[in-house]
């Protein structure tokens, strides 16, 4: 049941440097529900470690996500219902195919190394 310090919309930053795969995988329904679960209160500011498995051809692909802003204005919680928006920011990603083969996934701002 939602109260008023739930929150309707959370928007999240990712860093741009994140692949178009990288994309799908953070906003898979299975990753969006994860971020519910264990981060079930935010503010503006916060900033979560996070890492996205790239299966068996790469290591975890870490990344910074930053919360940028809740809505309602005062909201703290996350709840089932709580929709997170992503938005890109600038930012490094370490980690994934990058770091093994230059085949991987490609940067949509053509910033990844």
């Amino acid at each position: 049941m939602a109260t008023e310090s739930t929150a309707t919309n959370v928007v999240v930053s990712f860093p741009d440097e994140l692949s178009a795969w990288g994309y799908d995988q953070l906003t898979a329904d299975r990753f969006v529900n994860y971020l519910k679960r264990v981060h079930e209160e935010a503010v503006p500011g916060d900033e979560w470690e996070e890492f996205l498995d790239v299966g068996c051809c790469g290591d975890a692909l870490t990344l910074t996500l930053r919360v940028e802003a809740l809505e309602p204005e005062g909201a703290t919680t996350l709840g089932e219902e709580t929709e997170i928006e992503f938005v890109e920011r600038e930012g490094t990603v370490n980690g994934g195919w990058c770091v093994q083969s230059a085949d991987g996934p490609k940067s949509s701002t053509a910033n990844q190394r």
